[in-house]
């Protein structure tokens, strides 16, 4: 690690890297340090997949479903029309809508191989994105002359990365330039994040092993072929398994690189000086 409390505590460049599951807080305590005018730059990961590495991906996709409309398709071929992704840190539905979710076409799932083929494109986009930390970093301070740094790490990061693996060339990387931060929830958390999914439930990355098995277990239990799979009971049956599969790896991600802090902890933080708190009583003294 790059702090131990005494060092984080004097540290007048700070810089950290959160991660757990989507829904705890990473986002939250990302914006807050951003808007506390404080000197902390905010370097989305998921937002950096969905604009710098599938970006055109995204746009295609919303450019096919445009060209099935007459009227929008005779604009776009006279270059009438411009079509774009408007991602923002806070609204990552066009990423989530392009991963989509498989099974039935008339139920807006997608073909399985289309499916693994766009998860295949999320992994190689988060990949990269992770890498892109360190040249942020060195942006954050020679652009725009911000001492801080605060990486947003996606829900997915303990899927692209072997955290039990001392060599793993991403999580090296990090560990070198950041404090890495597990989020970690409790049962009660679990629970209330998956009680969210099953009302609004939405796309997201699965290690391919893992999906493999999920799909294969889901249609044997059902008895179904991949056509008639409904999209969004498949990735409710999936979600807490999804989420029971994440936790030993970010715990294994947090005992090998890094800290861990509380869920209900993170929720009591209301400025820069809680943060730094928050932080100080994770580290080695």
């Amino acid at each position: 690690m790059i702090y131990n409390r005494a060092d984080w505590l004097a540290a007048t460049r700070r810089r950290v890297l959160l991660f757990g599951m989507s829904g705890l807080g990473k986002t939250y305590l990302a914006s807050m340090l951003r808007a506390g005018g404080e000197g902390w730059f905010h370097y989305s990961v998921d937002y950096r997949i969905g604009t710098r590495y599938m970006g055109e991906h995204i746009a295609d996709n919303f450019k096919r479903e445009a060209m099935k409309v007459p009227f929008l398709r005779e604009l776009l071929m006279s270059d009438s029309v411009y079509i774009a992704s408007n991602i923002t840190f806070d609204n990552l539905a066009p990423l989530s809508t392009y991963l989509g979710k498989p099974g039935d076409p008339d139920k807006g799932g997608l073909a399985f191989g289309e499916y693994q083929r766009r998860q295949d494109q999320h992994r190689e986009a988060e990949k990269a994105a992770l890498r892109d930390t360190r040249p942020f970093i060195e942006r954050a301070g020679a652009i725009y002359d911000l001492p801080h740094f605060v990486c947003d790490s996606g829900g997915s990061i303990c899927e692209v990365v072997d955290p039990d693996d001392p060599a793993d060339p991403i999580l090296t990387r990090l560990s070198e330039d950041l404090l890495m931060v597990w989020i970690e929830g409790s049962e009660a958390h679990t629970d209330e994040l998956v009680r969210r999914f099953d009302r609004a439930p939405k796309p997201m990355y699965y290690q391919p092993g893992f999906l493999a098995r999920m799909w294969e277990g889901y249609r044997a239990e059902r008895g179904l072929s991949e056509t008639r799979v409904d999209p969004d009971d498949f990735v409710r049956w999936t979600y807490r398994q999804a989420l029971d599969h994440r936790q030993p790896r970010y715990a294994a991600m947090a005992r090998n690189w890094g800290v861990s802090v509380r869920a209900e902890d993170v929720a009591l933080v209301r400025d820069e000086k809680d943060f730094t708190s928050l932080i100080a009583a994770a580290l080695p003294a």
